[in-house]
């Protein structure tokens, strides 16, 4: 981490890919090349969003009350015994900063119900609209127009008159309910409702096989601006035309989303439920089908729910845990015969499970490390409020960790032992924002950002002087080394190109109202064994550096915050071409306070941390989308992958174990407190990153991932307590 927190006070102040590919890449020209992100109104660009899982991984290590795990046919799914507030959610922590739900969806189902009274809807979800709203009931001529139009639609799609007759019943209870869209089963058909523009409920029936027979099937619905279309377990699709379109403004302010009810125990289903996903913008079908177990298609199944499943008779359904589920024989040595053919083995000592083929031992899992849940290893009392932390290593003394301290007293290096960091040096800063430690051969520096003033200088002046200090192998101590002139840095960022060392500073002001001044970079002269100034960037309130080499070709980044006027300002990606830094590319964004690069496989990503949403003499907006960003190689930038809701990002920390990738976020402040949680994201494919963890933090300014004698740990800082808290990952 290399940034600092921006105090609220303030903030109302102020405001592996080839070689050769990248050089097709880079031959092909450069340009600069501007994204935005400016509010929208309508749901787009929404990665397919798993509803279930939502609810279910909030927290891991148990399910949610009302919800139950159950089989059948040897294959997991939920079942609802109440409508719980906990498979409750607003539409806003998924369907971030719009408006009005996308005009083109689909939905992607996996269920399994038995049988459902003749008289009797059953909801798989719902979105409903803020209880608060008063709806306008409709008057006599437009409500008997409405029931005739349903009635002329049921018919053309050949619904019975019995049919027609309920249906009739429950719009009258519904048209002036607060559904705004939902999806339910009925004996015979699968409904579709959604809030039409005269305020009732419009209703497409679907008709096709009977869902209700006791077997999983896997539905797609794709809902386009003229056209409905069902498919069943990747079989032939059923399409209908609407009469009228579905809305390109249904309102979705407020609306809180329901899994498995409409929030009342009248509509609770009754089956169970192994897939539930919102595809904004996109046919699903082709993502899913043809597949080989169509009945079981699969876009997104919650991780609780594929695990190897419980063995039993084909169609026996009942309850499981984790301890009812199949025995496995546990032992350092097994035979594998024919007899035990099928059978199950985990070896303790290798942490290996195998299956028997009859002959020889399959590896089923390997030996990967998994994140299972965290521990609090250490609360660590420090002297003030911090800022940041960097972690690091000495070699022959051990781990280390700087900690930029908000007083104007002093930081603190503290060193890592058995039972946690202990307070090795103390450190003259004045205000410090953020450390960042290097190297130079077997020489270890540190560089901290100073922001307030100085001993000989008054508190408000323009210019600050930032330290860089050399580890002394002789004293066993950090010593003064050079000292740099900066305004107000918020950030220092070490790299090396073709061996040669640079420093890139981030000057996030000069004076209180000057955001748009020069950052610098300095480069290492052997001569003079000194830093000088080797480059000028033009910067709007710099919050963070963040370099990164991708083949042959180096690459820098700004968090541009605040241009004196608005947080909504470009930052900057540079790349480095004939000796300097040159704009590669330009994304908005909104008081970035943070960027982070991560690798996966081949496939090279950017995060940003975005801070809040300002504007002259507006007030701020404090949850926001925060944005990952990958590199396209066709397009030549770095494209949206995902938006994540934060609520006044300051950090973004990406680590891994075994083959796991996990994001850990520090949420900062939601416009009314500093206590909240920070969120622990995982890596799930196509799906993106999806949350797992929710950890309480008090004004976290900063994640650090560091690892100690095989061990895993996080550690966060707080920039409104003077505390730190180290977590332990325990693994599986």
């Amino acid at each position: 981490m290399r940034h600092s927190y921006q105090l609220p006070t303030e903030t109302n102040r102020l405001f592996g890919m080839t070689s050769l590919i990248f050089m097709h890449f880079l031959l092909l020209g450069l340009r600069a090349i501007g994204t935005t992100t400016d509010t929208w109104r309508r749901c787009t660009d929404f990665p397919p969003l798993d509803l279930l899982s939502f609810v279910l991984e909030r927290d891991t290590s148990k399910l949610v009350p009302g919800v139950h795990m159950k089989q059948a046919g040897g294959v997991r799914g939920v079942h609802f015994s109440s409508p719980h507030s906990s498979m409750s959610f607003p539409s806003s922590q998924l369907l971030v900063n719009c408006d009005l739900f996308p005009e083109e969806f689909s939905i992607v189902l996996t269920f399994k119900v038995s049988s459902i009274a003749p008289k009797k809807n059953e909801y798989i979800f719902s979105l409903m609209e803020p209880k608060k709203v008063e709806k306008k009931r409709l008057g006599k001529k437009e409500e008997e127009r409405d029931k005739g139009n349903i009635l002329q639609r049921n018919e053309e799609r050949g619904v019975s008159g019995e049919e027609q007759h309920r249906e009739r019943r429950v719009t009258s209870n519904e048209e002036h309910g607060r559904v705004i869209l939902g999806l339910r089963l009925s004996r015979k058909h699968l409904h579709f409702l959604f809030r039409s523009h005269r305020g009732g409920v419009e209703r497409w029936v679907l008709r096709g096989d009977r869902l209700a027979d006791n077997q999983w099937h896997t539905l797609v619905l794709v809902v386009g601006s003229h056209h409905v279309r069902l498919t069943v377990d990747c079989g032939s699709s059923l399409e209908i035309v609407p009469s009228r379109p579905f809305p390109s403004d249904l309102n979705i302010q407020g609306s809180r989303f329901h899994i498995g009810s409409r929030g009342r125990w009248k509509g609770l289903y009754s089956g169970m439920l192994r897939q539930l996903v919102l595809v904004p913008g996109l046919d699903a079908t082709h993502h899913i089908c043809p597949s080989s177990h169509p009945q079981l298609a699969v876009l997104s199944v919650p991780p609780l729910l594929s695990d190897l499943p419980v063995t039993g008779r084909e169609g026996e359904d009942h309850v499981t845990s984790y301890e009812t589920e199949e025995q496995v024989s546990v032992g350092l040595e097994r035979p594998c015969s024919q007899p035990l053919q099928g059978q199950m083995w985990f070896n303790p000592l290798s942490k290996g499970l195998y299956l028997c083929d009859g002959m020889v031992w399959i590896t089923v899992l390997e030996d990967h490390k998994r994140l299972d849940y965290l521990l609090e290893h250490q609360v660590l009392t420090t002297s003030s409020e911090t800022h940041d932390v960097e972690v690091f290593q000495v070699p022959g003394v051990g781990l280390m960790a700087a900690m930029a301290h908000r007083s104007a007293s002093g930081s603190a290096v503290y060193l890592w032992s058995r039972t946690g960091f202990q307070l090795y040096q103390n450190i003259s800063t004045h205000e410090a924002l953020a450390w960042r430690h290097f190297s130079m051969g077997k020489k270890i520096y540190l560089v901290v950002s100073n922001s307030g003033g100085g001993p000989d200088k008054p508190q408000k002046s323009e210019t600050d002087y930032s330290v860089i200090y050399k580890w002394s192998k002789r004293r066993k101590r950090f010593v003064r080394f050079q000292t740099l002139q900066t305004h107000c840095a918020r950030d220092w960022e070490a790299f090396k190109i073709n061996r040669q060392t640079y420093l890139a500073v981030a000057n996030h002001r000069q004076g209180d109202k000057n955001h748009t001044i020069d950052s610098v970079i300095y480069k290492w002269n052997r001569l003079t064994k000194s830093f000088e100034v080797y480059q000028m960037l033009l910067t709007s309130g710099a919050y963070d550096w963040e370099f990164f080499t991708v083949g042959p070709y180096h690459f820098l980044v700004v968090a541009n915050a605040f241009d004196g006027v608005t947080t909504s300002v470009d930052s900057v990606i540079y790349v480095w071409v004939n000796g300097s830094f040159q704009v590669f590319q330009t994304i908005k964004t909104f008081c970035a306070t943070d960027w982070e690069m991560f690798q996966i496989g081949s496939r090279v990503f950017l995060v940003v941390a975005n801070g809040h949403r300002f504007h002259g003499n507006r007030p701020s907006r404090y949850d926001i989308n925060s944005t990952i960003y990958e590199l396209d190689m066709i397009g030549r930038l770095f494209v949206r992958f995902q938006d994540i809701v934060t609520y006044s990002a300051v950090d973004w920390e990406f680590f891994s174990l075994g083959e796991e990738y996990y994001l850990v976020v520090a949420n900062s402040f939601n416009g009314e407190s500093y206590s909240l949680n920070s969120i622990l994201y995982r890596w799930q494919g196509y799906e993106g990153f999806v949350p797992v963890h929710w950890l309480p933090t008090i004004g976290c300014s900063d994640w650090e991932f560091f690892s100690s004698k095989g061990e895993s740990y996080l550690i966060y800082s707080s920039a409104k307590a003077p505390l730190s808290k180290v977590f332990k990952l325990k693994t599986y």
